[in-house]
């Protein structure tokens, strides 16, 4: 190591900077990566965090930056930047990866969803019986009603009239005709066994 690089890895208060760590950590000292990380820990979640969002997964991709620090530290050349530049740029990949996993997840999980209430067979025959017992049990319930009830909710429920158009059929004052239809439903309502 010439003059110049090796003031760059030992700054003047004789500790080891970052490029001197990793030079120390490319030859296996665990005591050197325990000083890197903890120089590079803060940095890295903070910028894995701007990203990511989530703590918890923020913690988990910092985590693996640094141990990969750990695992390719004898492919780090000072000549292409700092450790730190090393460490963000591995930090930025790492982070973008999942975001993208995340969102491919999610979609993936969405059109699984999709498939799956699509591709749901339409069982005819259940639907076909549900109907007829709903429409009996309506016919059955439509009976308790009084005459005029009945028939102010078969107009407006059935044939589609307005409350208007009820009363000029029925020629019978608007008023009472909405009053037959609330009683009416109400009734109804009781007799289907329907909660509000």
């Amino acid at each position: 190591m010439d003059e110049s690089a090796r003031m760059a890895a030992v700054p003047p208060d004789g500790q080891p900077g970052a490029e001197g760590l990793m030079a120390l950590v490319a030859k296996g000292d665990e005591r050197a990566f325990e000083r890197l990380y903890d120089q590079l820990a803060g940095p890295v979640y903070g910028l894995v965090r701007r990203i990511v969002r989530d703590p918890a997964q923020s913690e988990e991709v910092a985590q693996e930056v640094l141990v990969e620090l750990w695992k390719t530290a004898t492919r780090y050349s000072p000549a292409k930047g700092s450790v730190l530049n090393w460490a963000m740029t591995l930090a930025h990949r790492r982070a973008v990866d999942r975001v993208r996993s995340a969102r491919a997840s999610t979609e993936r999980e969405r059109k699984a969803t999709f498939e799956a209430a699509r591709g749901r067979p339409f069982d005819e025959v259940a639907e076909s019986v549900a109907t007829r017992l709903e429409r009996s049990q309506v016919r059955r319930c439509l009976k308790v009603l009084t005459e005029l009830q009945r028939e102010s909710v078969l107009l407006a429920y059935y044939q589609g009239y307005t409350y208007r158009e009820v009363a000029d059929v029925l020629d019978t004052p608007q008023g009472t005709v909405k009053t037959r239809l609330r009683d009416g439903l109400i009734r109804l309502r009781d007799c289907l066994g329907v909660t509000a």
